[in-house]
């Protein structure tokens, strides 16, 4: 009998990262295992020890969660395979016998206190805000009495899970909030176009010098490529030395995205193909029609009629 497919995400039990890994076909059914951190998880996929992680990367309100980006950017290569959109919903859980009113020291994840800042502003203007590994290690610490902290912000899931009361809810400042989250796995080919798809790379910049990020973009712009997310991080070997960490519309198959990953490999100091998988909602890319398949495939078929010597082309 095959074995059941290993897990790791962010954990603890009763984070988002979890809520997202549900959502993935089989995964009800297989051995799910929290990590302490995105380094941690996307680690043990590196080492074998797991088939896939799954980690945020990014949030409608704060953007891209850099853990992730920098660590896909660096180490072993991994390659995205799936992503997910999860509604991100806030609540206040408060330690046993606390009420808002006593609320002093309000802990997260900082993605959480970022997003329900203005509430705890408004609300708790006296509270201190501290840093969690995750909103739901955030709600379990309110079992623990050596705990400095009195109440957190957390998914309703992880309040529910550790039995701790909510004394608010619905407390993040953007309603329409979601977070994507990616399902990591090492290399492998990439799947059969699905009509609707996204290409993840990390492009380095050679140097430091006018014009350099220009030609990174000239390479998706001339070929109609539109990119859906672009970041720019440090590389950490000095000042002034970055890399784009880019989302692009199409997949990697498709005649005009494999010219560009060629050009930026000619114009960029490395190049780090990060995967190509079905967007979460299933928006095909508009393409005009110079840049279409059919374009690319007629002007190949022209240039090698020339090559051949056809008086025609």
């Amino acid at each position: 009998m095959p074995r059941a497919p290993r897990y790791v995400y962010l954990g603890p039990e009763g984070t988002f990262t979890e809520t997202a890994l549900l959502q993935v076909p089989g995964a009800q059914d297989a051995e799910r295992v929290p990590m302490p951190t995105v380094g941690a998880a996307l680690d043990a996929v590196r080492a074998g020890e797991a088939d896939a992680a799954m980690v945020p990367i990014e949030n409608s309100v704060e953007g891209g969660v850099t853990a992730t980006l920098d660590s896909l950017a660096t180490g072993r290569p991994l390659v995205v395979v799936r992503e997910g959109v999860v509604p991100v919903t806030f609540v206040l859980a408060g330690r046993p016998g606390v009420a808002l009113e006593d609320v002093k020291r309000v802990a997260s994840h900082v993605q959480g206190l970022a997003q329900c800042r203005g509430w705890v502003q408004t609300h708790l203007p006296e509270a201190t805000m501290i840093p969690a590994m995750s909103t739901a290690a955030a709600a379990e610490g309110l079992l623990d009495p050596a705990v400095q902290y009195d109440a957190a912000l957390c998914a309703p899931i992880a309040a529910r899970r550790h039995g701790v009361p909510v004394l608010a809810e619905g407390v993040g400042d953007n309603p329409n909030a979601v977070t994507r989250f990616v399902l990591v796995s090492r290399p492998a080919p990439p799947p059969a176009p699905s009509g609707a798809d996204k290409t993840t790379i990390a492009a380095y910049l050679r140097d430091d010098r006018p014009g350099a990020l220009l030609e990174i973009l000239e390479q998706f712009a001339v070929r109609g490529i539109n990119l859906t997310r672009l970041e720019s991080r440090p590389t950490g070997d000095e000042l002034g030395r970055y890399y784009m960490s880019i989302d692009a519309e199409g997949h990697v198959g498709d005649a005009r995205l494999a010219e560009a990953l060629q050009g930026l490999h000619r114009v960029c100091a490395a190049v780090r193909f990060l995967g190509c998988y079905p967007r979460a909602d299933g928006t095909a890319p508009h393409v005009r029609p110079e840049n279409s398949e059919q374009a690319f495939t007629a002007a190949q078929a022209w240039f090698d009629s020339l090559m051949a010597g056809d008086g025609s082309a």
